[in-house]
């Protein structure tokens, strides 16, 4: 049990002030503002990149990241000091941000390039993406095609599951014998080997899918990204590359 750290202690007050604004304000309303939207979305903003690390579905959802925010983070932060640590949040936040981006980017870059092939024009397809009405004829696989195209245009990414990837895995790096245990499974893994775990089965279920938690669907390669990025961050922290900088 970690005593709270000061940059932790303000990530938070922000996530929980943010939670709070979702649901005063309305989370559809909040959402169009500050939850991450796929860039060729006329809703996106580029301010989302690093808001919607703020943002999250659900009080449980946010419950589940803060928690770990705290048990980890302050554990890192003891080591890193305030602002290697604020660079290893915020380094594993984008790179969840270009995982989960560019793995849609392929999807939506393989679909649309077909669907007009087979005669649909780009004109019906943003009406309905925008709209989400149609009086297309379509055969079952355009109709497929189209609504995976849909998901990707429409999506939104919440949350600071990515950051916390890249904080839990340079725990991993400073405590490898640490164990560790899940909810549902007690039984104590060290961390050298939970860690690589975890990322595995984000890795698998990325490519294959998985069931909806909370009532949402998982950015498995947001976490996937956090976790790689927080590894190569570490990589340098490590090195003490950012001493020339006079970062403490």
């Amino acid at each position: 049990m970690n005593k709270i750290t000061e940059t932790v202690k303000h990530l938070l007050i922000i996530n929980v002030i943010m939670f709070v604004a979702t649901v005063a304000i309305g989370q559809d309303q909040f959402n169009n503002l500050f939850a991450l939207h796929y860039p060729d979305n006329s809703i996106f903003k580029p301010w989302q990149i690093i808001t919607h690390m703020f943002m999250h579905g659900g009080f449980s959802h946010l419950l589940f990241n803060m928690f770990a925010l705290w048990m980890f983070g302050s554990a890192v932060e003891q080591r890193l000091g305030s602002k290697k640590f604020l660079i290893l949040y915020f380094a594993a936040g984008l790179g969840a941000v270009l995982f989960q981006l560019g793995f849609d980017y392929i999807n939506y870059s393989r679909l649309i390039p077909e669907l007009q092939a087979s005669g649909i024009s780009m004109d019906s397809l943003m009406n309905y993406f925008n709209t989400g009405k149609s009086s297309l004829r379509v055969t079952a696989l355009q109709n497929e095609q189209i609504n995976e195209a849909f998901q990707v245009y429409n999506a939104t990414m919440v949350g600071a599951s990515g950051c916390i990837m890249g904080v839990l895995v340079a725990f991993g790096i400073l405590n490898p014998n640490a164990e560790l245990m899940l909810i549902f499974l007690p039984i104590p893994i060290k961390a050298k080997y939970f860690i690589p775990l975890i990322v595995g089965y984000d890795i698998v279920s990325g490519f294959l899918g998985s069931p909806s938690v909370f009532g949402m669907n998982i950015a498995h390669w947001a976490h996937v990204g956090g976790a790689v990025v927080g590894l190569i961050t570490m990589l340098f922290l490590k090195k003490n590359i950012f001493n020339k900088y006079r970062i403490d």
